[in-house]
């Protein structure tokens, strides 16, 4: 329950907002909670539609959000840009946690 209270927090905002009423609150808290129900559903539908390579780390809901805003923040790169350096990154990311565990 803690490791998704700090996940909604850290990718969804959820400890962002200024409470001054209870009905603001509970919209933001809404609005959160959705984006990272939204994030979390993405990452299991794509666990369960492709099996990940042995050379990249699964698609989690951090890189998905990352995909997902650096339109927003990053408007000079094209999209196949993203995906390459999303696909360089979780294969970084493979051979990092794979010299670790050895």
């Amino acid at each position: 329950m803690e490791e998704t209270f700090q996940s909604g927090k850290g990718l969804a905002g959820l400890d962002e907002h200024q409470v001054r009423r209870w009905t603001s609150r509970r919209r933001w808290v809404t609005l959160a909670v959705l984006a990272h129900a939204f994030l979390a559903v993405t990452a299991a539908h794509e666990h369960a539609r492709q099996p990940t390579p042995d050379e990249l780390i699964p698609l989690i809901c951090n890189e998905i959000q990352h995909l997902l805003t650096s339109p927003a923040v990053q408007s000079v790169h094209d999209a196949a840009h993203r995906f390459r350096w999303s696909h360089r990154r979780r294969r970084h990311q493979a051979r990092a946690r794979n010299g670790h565990y050895a």
